[in-house]
């Protein structure tokens, strides 16, 4: 039934939405300015894995630098930062997907860098396990907030300029089942956002898994 309901939110585009703690979707005004300092950044050490350390187990994503580099290169900037360190996921719903990478415990949302070009047309797709880039219903709006795939969401798919889909950038090798833990928890309203877990689920911290 959540699943049927969010999927009519798809077509308004209001779906998986980088959202604030008022408002499930933000209004762009201006046309974004890329993130190209963070994107041309020099990170050391640039490994293609990184491992999401958090309160209910450790989940290690395998990224995708060939057909997602921007995406990528993005999120190793906010990982080699600490950016996500002590976040939460704060969107959660079973059978669809969970969502961190933007908000403190307290529902405080942390300052971003600048939006990034979105690569959802990279042949990558949304299937179980999948990790991609959460955004407004402006295509290049995604910042630091990605989600996870609990379930096949061909839905959410890239199918041509009219309906660009969401990037994908990853993948979950290890760790699937906190992935389904997460996605059991209750949730609740609370800032004025729907499924927020009742127990926080925190990322303690995450970090480049070296080869």
């Amino acid at each position: 039934m959540k699943k049927s309901f969010v999927i009519v939110l798809f077509a308004a585009s209001l779906l998986i939405t980088g959202c604030t703690p008022n408002e499930q979707t933000q209004s762009i005004q201006e046309q974004p300015t890329y993130n190209n300092v963070n994107i041309e950044r020099n990170i050391v050490s640039i490994g293609n894995k990184v491992k999401l350390q958090t309160s209910m187990g450790d989940i290690v994503i395998e990224l995708d630098a060939e057909k997602a580099p921007i995406t990528v290169k993005n999120f190793l900037g906010y990982v080699s930062d600490g950016f996500y360190d002590g976040l939460i996921f704060h969107r959660v719903i079973k059978g669809f997907m969970v969502q961190g990478g933007g908000f403190t415990p307290d529902m405080d949302q942390k300052d971003t860098n600048a939006p990034i070009k979105i690569e959802s047309s990279n042949g990558l797709e949304n299937d179980r396990g999948t990790i991609a880039m959460a955004r407004t219903s402006v295509p290049d709006s995604a910042t630091s907030q990605f989600f996870i795939n609990h379930a096949d969401n061909s839905f959410l798919n890239y199918a041509g300029a009219g309906n660009p889909g969401y990037a994908v950038f990853g993948k979950v090798i290890e760790g699937m089942d906190v992935v389904d833990k997460i996605a059991e928890v209750k949730t609740t309203r609370r800032s004025g956002m729907d499924d927020v877990p009742v127990e926080l689920v925190i990322i303690e911290s995450v970090v480049i898994v070296e080869e």
